[in-house]
């Protein structure tokens, strides 16, 4: 106010909200998205049915999916989002752990609140127990080989369980393991492995038990014609990326015929130019043509006439990965080819009633693909989702060389541990660290809820397990019992946790740190336009 006249700072289409009510609502935002993933958690969690504007659905318990999928306006509960985006690409799996603990640090944040003490301290002590929780953490990892199939199957199985596919889980697991380890390679003393590599291809109307995995890569395509042959063994592959057929000119162009001759000569002249294209082909060696633009129906004939089995029009990316798969060159020109930029396979078929072309049984391929098979396309959603967090957590574990024990064990020994770093402390930040602490209760309680036990009842005999020193006691979901987990193979990567408790905790610390939010609603009557 200024001689009895307000000054207005902010436009009137500025909502403003300062303090306690910001803290509150960014709390709020960050419960509500919680709240609505978090019967999915565990191998027994439920799943969320997913409606699109345009009526498609979509039925699942993966939180990376159902937190991308549902629209949201507040701007807090976007940076929870955020959380859950971010651990997907960086790890594939643990979303859902990830964002029930955002929920669980503002919740113990709001209590923190309602006694006085400051945001600053409630972040300086979510940090120093964030710190503390990732030195924990390494202490209760164990180390495996990279290579180390049996290990790398509990891994994929602890990932694929509690999906909708599970009555598969068994042979999925194999077939992402083996994908993985085919794909990885050594690079600077370290296991490196591509999720670019695996190539995951649907087909609707067969059984889920048909799924495969491919040594090599799958088409969308059919053969060029008929009259070549359906199969070919011990494939001689040619990549080529230009036409096979007579270009157009770039300028118009126009030829003066004067005479009949001239008609005969001008069409031989042009069916030799094709001839030799094919030609070139079949003397390179190859039986099997991969080409990137059309093939002339001229081509199609002789390559045919010579058993060659050729496709037209393949996509940039399947020339790419197919090179990848069979070890070859992708050339300009057919007369660019060499027995060296040849790719070599077991076996080039097009299935009856199948409208793919498989080739499988490469050379030592770089690339491969995991061909799912299932009765809807929900189902085939479902599958790809399966494969691609089992896949993802293997890819983690052999980079990393790293293993945690599952069913709430990791979190439960957090607690205890950070309570116990608490009172070293001292304090009012004793108190933040405590209330850190004490967040990590909400997965072994939440394992628990979805599981029809009280989770009062098992977080208790999970502390109790861990005072007696049992370090990898989790909870067995489906008779309630505290096992060793590391023992029933219960396993998850080192990378998923370690990336869902450093997220985690940071999202919490710059929420609680926010005292004021100025949200610009959109102007009526267009923009830039003035109020009504």
């Amino acid at each position: 106010m200024l001689g009895g006249q307000p000054i207005i700072i902010l436009r009137e289409n500025v909502e403003r909200n300062r303090g306690l009510e910001a803290q509150r609502s960014n709390i709020a935002a960050a419960k509500a998205i919680a709240s609505a993933v978090r019967t999915t958690l565990g191998p027994r969690g439920m799943d969320k049915m997913l409606v699109s504007g345009t009526g498609d659905v979509t039925i699942t318990n993966d939180g990376a999916t159902i937190l991308t999928d549902i629209a949201v306006q507040h701007p807090g509960a976007k940076m929870v989002i955020e959380v859950a985006r971010a651990q997907d690409e960086e790890v594939g799996d643990g979303t859902t752990t990830a964002v029930v603990l955002v929920g669980a640090l503002m919740e113990q944040a709001e209590h923190l609140i309602v006694k006085k003490i400051h945001p600053t301290l409630i972040a300086q002590g979510y940090r120093m127990g964030m710190v503390k929780a990732l030195e924990i953490l390494d202490e209760l990892s164990v180390t495996i080989g990279s290579h180390d199939r049996d290990n790398l199957l509990k891994i994929a199985d602890t990932a694929m369980t509690g999906k909708s596919i599970e009555s598969v889980k068994s042979k999925l697991d194999g077939i992402a393991v083996d994908a993985v380890m085919t794909i990885a390679m050594e690079k600077d003393g370290r296991i490196v492995a591509d999720e670019d590599n695996i190539l995951i291809k649907k087909q609707t109307g067969e059984a889920m038990d048909d799924a495969e995995l491919v040594r090599g890569v799958v088409l969308d395509k059919t053969r060029l014609s008929e009259d070549m042959p359906r199969k070919v063994k011990n494939a001689r592959v040619a990549l080529i990326a230009t036409p096979m057929e007579i270009k157009k000119t770039q300028v118009k162009a126009k030829i003066r015929i004067s005479r009949s001759d001239q008609i005969s000569a001008f069409s031989n002249q042009e069916r030799e130019t094709l001839k030799k294209y094919a030609d070139a082909v079949i003397a390179s060696g190859a039986n099997v043509l991969i080409c990137q633009k059309g093939i002339a129906d001229a081509v199609g004939y002789y390559l045919a006439k010579g058993g060659v089995f050729a496709v037209e029009d393949v996509p940039e990316k399947d020339m790419k990965f197919a090179a990848l798969a069979l070890n070859a060159e992708i050339v300009n020109k057919p007369e660019d080819l060499t027995e060296k930029s040849l790719g070599n396979a077991e076996l080039v078929e097009q299935p009856d009633d199948d409208e793919i072309i498989k080739i499988s049984g490469c050379d030592n391929p770089k690339a491969v693909t995991i061909l799912l098979r299932g009765s809807t396309e929900y189902l085939l959603d479902e599958l790809e989702r399966a494969v691609v967090d089992g896949t993802r957590v293997v890819m983690d574990a052999m980079e990393d060389g790293k293993i945690l024990a599952g069913g709430g064990s990791v979190e439960t020994e957090l607690l205890m541990k950070l309570r116990d770093y608490a009172a070293t402390v001292g304090g009012r930040v004793q108190l933040a660290i405590e209330a850190y602490a004490t967040a990590f209760e909400v997965i072994p309680q939440t394992l628990a809820e979805n599981s029809g036990f009280n989770p009062l009842d098992k977080l208790v005999d999970l502390k109790n397990a861990h005072t007696k020193g049992k370090k990898y006691a989790g909870l067995n979901v489906y008779n309630g019992k505290i096992i060793d987990m590391l023992k029933e193979g219960v396993v998850e990567p080192h990378r998923s946790k370690r990336q869902s408790i450093q997220s985690s905790a940071e999202a919490a610390i710059l929420l609680i740190r926010v005292d004021d939010m100025m949200i610009t609603e959109p102007m009526r009557g267009g923009m830039g336009a003035p109020p009504a």
